[in-house]
Order: structure tokens, then sequence, then C-alpha cells
């Protein structure tokens, strides 16, 4: 297995992708019954093989990234050859970005001393997606980039 197995929610909400998925090997709702009862470990890697699948589709459409943390952010851009980092932290324990406050904090401050920007760009390795993966498993939200695009225009000024 590549990445993870899907969680019991994650499989009832693609219960029909499923379905299809098995259908494409021939594999009936019967069948599928069958090897469950039967064939325990071919259900699992029947599983596993739907599971890799559902997650390389998502993670071929990630643009973004964020990763909150209560004193810093990291902002990622998931380019076709590398990625852009944007990472802001708090040099002391002045807000909790995690919470509204604390992001409110950060506006209010943005420019202040209190927080160091930084600025990267890496190539993936080998595997571009196993890499994105990574950052998800390590409690990275995909999202659609606005703060990303917000702090890439404010360092772009500066």
């Amino acid at each position: 297995m590549k990445y993870t197995r899907l969680t019991k929610e994650q499989f009832e909400e693609l219960h029909q992708e499923f379905i299809n998925f098995l259908a494409t090997q021939s594999i009936t709702a019967d069948e599928w019954e069958d090897i469950k009862t039967n064939k325990p470990e071919a259900a699992e890697q029947e599983l596993d093989v739907f599971s890799d699948l559902v997650w390389y589709g998502v993670l071929s459409k990630v643009e973004f990234l964020e990763h909150i943390s209560p004193n810093q952010i990291h902002l990622f851009k998931c380019g076709a050859k590398d990625m852009h980092l944007i990472a802001l932290k708090l040099k002391e324990n002045k807000a909790d970005f995690t919470t509204k406050e604390g992001f409110q904090w950060l506006r209010n401050n943005l420019l202040s001393d209190d927080i160091e920007f930084y600025n990267a760009k890496k190539g993936y390795s080998e595997d571009k997606h196993q890499d994105i993966f990574k950052i998800v498993q390590q409690g990275a939200n995909i999202t659609k980039g606005e703060l990303f695009q917000y702090f890439e225009k404010l360092i772009q000024q500066n």
C-alpha cells in the first residue's frame, strides 16, 4: 500500500465509487460478499488498492496546502516541478494562530518584529504525490489557496 487505507467513514462516502471500482474488475455484489467472508486477505487487498487510487486522484489535484499550529503557519503551493513554501513564525507566544483571536492578532501585527517570514522553494523527490501526502499526514489541509495568495502578494510588495 502506497498511502493509507481510507477510514470507514470515507469508504461509506465513496460507496458508489467502490462499487464501480469492483465492477471494473468484474466483481459482483455477491462475489464481493463471498470474498469478504472466505478470502479476507483478498478483500483487504481490494480495499488497499481502492484507497491508493482515491488518494492518488486527490493528491493529483492538490494545488495548495496549509498547516496552522499555535505559533506557526506553513502555506504550500504545489507546482508541477516544485513546492513553494511561505511560513510565518511567532517569535514569542503572544498569540495562538489556531484561534479566531490569534488570527486577529496576526492581522493586527503582521508587519511587527514579532513575526518571522520564510519564503522557499523545493523540488519534489522522485514521487511528487508521496511528498504531498507526507505533508497531509503531518496535519496539513488541502485548501483553495486564499491565504497563500494573500501572503504571496504581501511578500512581493516588500
